[in-house]
């Protein structure tokens, strides 16, 4: 009788200490997702966050809880999450390519570590700022503030965040050395997965008030699970580059003579250009947004605002050029034909049909034919909210959490969880979760 992957999963030590560990981690997150930070009255903010939702003035509010599980508008302690840190790696990564100094330092011995001590530094900057933006953001709020010195409540604020936020970080961290997973990837699932609830919550009393035909929500909720089908069609298709190392004589021992290949994804760079494009985007709009809740705030700020709305057209045409262009970015960044051809070239290995002279430009080529659907089909996932939002008048928060950036996260990363999982069973010689105990890709 075939044992149970499931039961496997917690007779495994090592497996089951890391699974409830992630749990735990994951449990602190969320229940610094609802502690609010002092100094701020938690009642006001549910009536007001309330009165938006109401008069469906909460774009805003939505996109910057969409990565936290609604720890934005609880105004937590978390309510930063890891964002600001995904937005100084992408700095960190263009200033490495940039600045040829800095590329020195990080191919030097010790030369990573120095670069993300780097951009944790940069990390507490960016936390700085948009803390600063949030106390503008809570001082237009009426009777949101209780402390009566504006300093002081600026000074505690915006030191509670940015140590909150440098804490999210550091559960992450924990979670990649001791956990499961990508513990920043993690972080950000959980806060996806968070607000589902309330999001359904939100549909069912659309339908009960007639705001939505129930025919679309079925029509929308087949629509998605095709694209989820789509999603994990893409995210395990793969194209495979055959290599062939040549025979070596090295004293008495002959190595080499063998074949295998290289496997370049559909879309190789995962997830991480929605992650990107997102993050990069959170800056400029958290700043221009809380600025324009001032009474004082200039035209051209209500007018920036208004471009950067999360569900308006100039937004979403911004967020598809990102997406594209970090997809190229990372890829090259990740899987550089430069370094894999002189990889081949020293171990003595060839293309078939391939000159040796040419693998540089055959690898670049068949990237970049991967790379450009990969990304257009990214970008059309991430679009998708809007779009429905649009056509059907679904609440935003269902939008978000039914597709788009949600989407490519909840199952890219429970496809690498399962992995990792997969991977720990049959290392302890258990079968995987699937039949044939392997997660199976497709080859093109």
């Amino acid at each position: 009788m075939a044992s149970n992957p499931i039961v496997n999963m917690f007779k495994v030590k090592e497996l089951r200490d890391r699974l409830f560990f992630t749990l735990l981690i994951l449990a602190v997150f969320r229940l610094g997702s609802v502690l609010t930070i002092p100094g701020i009255d938690a009642n006001v903010l549910i009536k007001y966050f309330d009165d938006l939702a109401a008069q469906n003035k909460n774009a805003f509010v939505s996109y910057m809880d969409f990565f936290v599980g609604g720890a934005f508008s609880n105004f937590s302690i978390f309510m930063l999450g890891v964002m600001p840190y995904i937005s100084m790696q992408i700095i960190m990564q263009l200033a490495v390519i940039i600045f040829p100094s800095l590329k020195r330092i990080s191919q030097e011995d010790g030369g990573q570590r120095k670069v993300a001590q780097y951009t944790r530094i940069g990390t507490i900057l960016v936390c700085l700022i948009q803390s600063w933006g949030i106390t503008v953001y809570a001082n237009s709020i009426p009777g949101c503030i209780v402390l009566q010195n504006q300093i002081a409540f600026r000074l505690l604020a915006m030191l509670t965040v940015t140590t909150g936020s440098m804490c999210t970080i550091w559960l992450g961290d924990q979670i990649t050395a001791r956990g499961i997973g990508n513990g920043i990837s993690m972080i950000i699932f959980a806060g996806i997965v968070a607000r589902l609830p309330n999001a359904c919550l939100e549909l069912g009393q659309a339908v009960s008030a007639g705001e939505v035909q129930l025919v679309f929500v079925i029509l929308v909720l087949i629509m998605f699970i095709a694209i989820i089908a789509l999603v994990i069609y893409e995210e395990s298709g793969q194209r495979k580059i055959p290599v062939h190392y040549a025979k070596r004589v090295v004293g008495r021992k002959m190595y080499g003579g063998q074949s295998t290949y290289i496997p370049f994804k559909v879309n190789p760079s995962n997830v991480i250009p929605l992650i990107f494009a997102s993050s990069i985007l959170t800056l400029p709009l958290t700043l221009v947004s809380t600025l324009a809740q001032g009474g004082n705030s200039k035209p051209w700020i209500g007018a920036v605002s208004r471009f950067l709305t999360p569900n308006g057209v100039w937004y979403n045409i911004l967020l598809v050029l990102l997406i594209i262009f970090f997809a190229y970015f990372y890829t090259q960044v990740t899987l550089n034909p430069t370094e894999i051809a002189k990889n081949i070239r020293e171990n003595g290995g060839s293309i078939p049909g391939v000159r040796t002279d040419k693998t540089e430009e055959y690898l670049t080529k068949i990237l970049n034919r991967l790379i450009l659907p990969g990304s257009l089909f990214l970008a059309f996932i991430a679009v998708i909210p809007t779009i429905i939002q649009q056509l059907f008048g679904f609440p935003q928060s269902i939008c978000q959490l039914m597709g788009g950036t949600s989407l490519i996260i909840m199952v890219g990363v429970d496809l690498d969880t399962m992995s990792q999982v997969e991977a720990l069973l049959k290392m302890h010689h258990h079968d995987g979760l699937t039949k044939k105990g392997k997660i199976r890709s497709r080859s093109l």
